[in-house]
């Protein structure tokens, strides 16, 4: 039974993938217009400038997920709870959109920066922004990308987003940064 758990895991990494293949956009789309934020990374591939919204999508909701299989999705930090590394299920679709765009962009590759507050030592700190990194490594490769397109980095407590020393700036500091 244990020589088969990788097995079934291979399998189903390999059926996502081909289901990920299968329903993808055979290209045109990249035009990057839509948000201006000019953060696009330049791989040089986005500005045909063709059609928008002709990518085969399920229509879901408010369609943030038609723009995410060629574009970096926008929303590019995800936090923690104190001294903790469980991702929390209000970033499971900020997550499944950068999955979307790794499997659908296999030359893109992504440096997961993990971040805490001050409190603990630097030891520590920089142990669990590897462990907050880590989940969500973990997470995107169970949902099929690429371990070859992700690499983790922690800095700790070395780079807060707020400084100040009450929990309005330690929450904004417990971070994971997706760094494209």
């Amino acid at each position: 039974m244990m020589q088969f758990k990788p097995y079934a895991r291979s399998l189903a990494v390999a059926f996502s993938l081909a289901l990920v293949a299968g329903c993808s956009s055979t290209g045109g789309t990249q035009d990057g217009s839509m948000s201006g934020s000019g953060t696009t990374s330049g791989s040089g591939a986005g500005a045909s400038g063709a059609g928008t919204g002709q990518v085969s999508g399920s229509g879901l909701g408010d369609g943030s997920g038609q723009m995410a299989d060629s574009r970096i999705p926008e929303v590019r930090t995800i936090y923690f709870a104190f001294d903790s590394d469980a991702i929390r299920p209000e970033f499971q679709s900020v997550l499944n959109a950068h999955a979307r765009f790794l499997r659908n962009n296999p030359n893109a590759n992504v440096v997961l920066q993990g971040h805490t507050d001050e409190r603990g030592t630097r030891e520590y700190n920089l142990a669990l922004g590897e462990r907050r990194a880590g989940a969500v490594e973990e997470f995107l490769s169970v949902q099929g990308v690429s371990p070859s397109q992700v690499e983790v980095v922690s800095y700790g407590e070395e780079r807060p987003a707020a400084r100040g020393s009450n929990e309005e700036a330690y929450a904004q500091n417990r971070r994971v940064v997706f760094a494209y």
